[in-house]
């Protein structure tokens, strides 16, 4: 090739540059691979990416506190809990109109529930008063604005006073009340223009026209400046008293202290219970040590994993061991009766472990028979620690025997026979040469075991009693019975994290790479 002669530029079959063409089918082959994967790819998203993140934003969403009362969580960002001092009548006006609401919706007991997680008694205050908020006298105000004039009680007056354009700045209350009381009307299906506003409609334009700013604003009404000097002289009610009179707690710090540490939308109060921990006014403080359980819980579910894992691999290593120098025939007759476990409902195994553990059991019976134990002293081995390592070993026996054997029938037998050529021991050879070899196998089946059982909880709920029960025990009752759904997933959060922390130690230490099913 001379200095004046171009490189040529390899073509493929279509004319196309070859690097062209190349690059081209490594893009058509990746968006192959990735719409033959895309099917799995969305399983995995909808049914375990999607609840995981689902569960963590429950353990902080408290959008209900600011959701139902959003006028009294605005009101009672100025007050201070420190100051020993109940809040205003204007805190108690906010709270009126929003609790009227709540109880129409019916959502006031879903709060007083959320709060009664962290202040016993509140699922009773709301429940009270949301029974009796309609009762209130506000009434009073309404009569005496009707008595003033007749069109205050007509509806149509009312829809030409909220089309007004001065009507959200000369009346800010009442046009936000109103405007909710239209939305309540909608929600039920009744007509706009023909429902006489509620009583709290006229507590909300009586505390706008008694603003001392009232006097000095220039609207568009007629009416203004005469109203407004007579509502003056109107006989009033006291806000304070019509909550007392429904429930006295009602000027109790404790409760609106409550009521202000979580009204938020998000919180950090789920993970502090379940840390055993609250706040209070001076901060975060451990709970009083006779409600200190969850801790107790995280403790006794890892270390009863971890037991029940180290059972399974004393019990599962000479069975492995077994079934990988079998001939195929007999170790697979034996494989079926690992195996055959799987057969049977994972309820009527737990069912009988307390048929053979409880003291009057099969168990109990046979150790008296032959002598070891006086009929008097029978073992106690039910309803308590005992009898969860005992079930839950067998349950998960096989899940531990599985990868044992699957690896251990990869290893070459000659070269525990070579080591045994060299003048190595019976023991020496297993030690030195075999063991070391299968311990990928002990690697998953440990890993696969510890993570399924400290998220068993029906075993333990049978046959652990008070004392070998696990923190998904918890989760479950507070999803299905308390439905504090926050708590729960607040402990399931964590106890993630716990497992992610072991898992990034394992592969620190160990070496997940090192990990083997076969």
């Amino acid at each position: 090739m001379t200095e004046t002669e171009t490189p040529t530029i390899p073509l493929a079959a279509d004319g196309r540059p070859l690097e062209q063409s190349l690059q081209r089918a490594l893009r058509r082959q990746k968006l192959r691979a990735l719409m033959l994967i895309s099917p799995l790819l969305l399983f995995v998203l909808l049914t375990f990416i999607a609840p995981i993140a689902d569960m963590l934003y429950r353990s902080i969403d408290n959008k209900i506190v600011s959701e139902t009362l959003p006028r009294t969580v605005v009101m009672l960002s100025d007050w201070q809990e420190e100051s020993g001092i109940a809040p205003s009548t204007e805190v108690f006006n906010a709270l009126y109109f929003d609790l009227f609401f709540a109880a129409e919706y019916k959502i006031h007991t879903r709060l007083g529930s959320r709060l009664n997680y962290q202040q016993t008694g509140v699922s009773s205050l709301f429940r009270k008063t949301g029974r009796s908020i309609s009762r209130f006298s506000t009434d009073e105000i309404t009569d005496q604005f009707n008595a003033l004039n007749s069109q205050w009680e007509s509806p149509a007056f009312w829809l030409t006073l909220s089309q007004n354009t001065s009507f959200a700045t000369a009346l800010p209350t009442t046009a936000s009340v109103w405007k909710d009381w239209q939305a309540l009307l909608l929600h039920d299906e009744k007509d706009v223009t023909k429902e006489v506003p509620e009583d709290l409609v006229y507590y909300a334009l009586y505390l706008d026209l008694t603003n001392p700013k009232a006097k000095t604003l220039n609207t568009q009404y007629s009416w203004w400046s005469d109203t407004v000097a007579t509502v003056e002289n109107f006989a009033t009610i006291d806000i304070i008293n019509e909550f007392q009179a429904a429930d006295k707690d009602w000027t109790s710090i404790e409760i609106w202290g409550a009521l202000k540490r979580f009204s938020p939308a998000l919180t950090d109060g789920y993970f502090l219970n379940a840390l055993d921990m609250h706040k209070t006014v001076d901060g975060i403080e451990a709970q009083p040590e006779n409600l200190q359980v969850y801790k107790l819980l995280f403790v006794r579910t890892l270390v009863l994993s971890m037991a029940i894992m180290a059972a399974c691999i004393l019990l599962s290593y000479p069975i492995a061991y077994l079934l990988s120098h079998l001939p195929m025939r007999k170790a697979n007759l034996i494989l079926i009766l690992v195996l055959l476990p799987f057969w049977t409902s994972l309820l009527v195994r737990t069912s009988a472990w307390k048929v053979l553990l409880q003291q009057q059991g099969v168990i109990n019976d046979l150790l008296v028979w032959v002598g070891l134990v006086d009929d008097a002293n029978r073992l106690i081995m039910m309803n308590n620690q005992v009898g969860t390592i005992i079930a839950m070993t067998h349950i998960l026996l096989p899940f531990m025997i599985l990868p044992m054997y699957s690896v251990m029938r990869t290893i070459p037998i000659s070269y525990v026979r070579a080591a045994k050529s060299l003048g190595a021991t019976n023991w020496t050879a297993f030690w030195k040469v075999y063991f070391p070899q299968s311990v990928p196998g002990i690697g998953a089946g440990s890993i696969l075991v510890f993570i399924m059982s400290i998220g068993y909880y029906i075993t333990p709920a049978i046959v652990g009693g008070t004392t070998g029960i696990f923190i998904s025990n918890r989760i479950a009752y507070h999803i299905s019975s308390s439905l504090n759904w926050g708590l729960a997933s607040a402990l399931g959060a964590i106890l993630l994290i716990v497992v992610l922390v072991l898992y990034w130690l394992y592969d620190k230490y160990v070496g997940i790479d090192n990990l083997k099913l076969g």
